[in-house]
């Protein structure tokens, strides 16, 4: 097993995880913020998939997903391709309404699938590759960047099911098995 197998392989289990802590959430429930300047689970599932959607274009060229198979329209968004999440303000966060669970997890899976392939793709040399953009002075390289992505990730993940259980309590993970 090369190394970017066990990253891919780590990105793999992210999927099932969000599914579990998706399922059977409400519309209401996605978009509740435990306070008025905090992130919604909708919003952060949003946030995440976009993320890995701008990143894997960013780094191969192809075009965003967000705008090729027209994600933004099943999130009633602006055709925007820097509108990540990234630079909200509370009142952006707070304006955003989440589709249903079935259109964030299938966004997210093709992200997901796209941030995958960009990685097959990855040689060992490719990591040390630098950026002068925005990002450069905290992610310099592209191996600091898909860490980045890793961290994200799971931070966000830890996130989504936090809020949940601040929504309906520890037993949240017995209904979904």
């Amino acid at each position: 097993m090369e190394c970017k197998d066990l990253v891919i392989q780590n990105f793999d289990s992210t999927l099932s995880i969000l599914e579990q802590t998706l399922k059977g959430l409400t519309r209401e429930e996605l978009d509740w913020q435990p306070k008025p300047n905090c992130n919604s689970i909708g919003w952060i599932t949003w946030h995440l998939s976009r993320f890995l959607d701008w990143g894997s274009s960013f780094f191969s060229g192809e075009e965003q997903l967000w705008i090729k198979d027209g994600w933004f329209g099943r999130f009633d968004r602006p055709a925007d391709l820097a509108d990540t999440g990234g630079r909200n303000t509370p009142e952006q966060v707070t304006a955003f309404k989440s589709p249903d669970t079935d259109t964030l997890i299938d966004y997210y899976r093709a992200a997901l699938e796209k941030f995958k392939l960009f990685l097959n793709t990855v040689s060992s040399s490719d990591l040390d590759k630098e950026y002068d953009d925005n990002w450069s002075q905290v992610y310099p390289t592209l191996g600091s960047r898909i860490n980045a992505a890793v961290r994200e990730t799971l931070q966000h993940l830890g996130q989504i099911a936090y809020i949940r259980g601040l929504l309906q309590g520890t037993g949240w993970q017995e209904l979904n098995q």
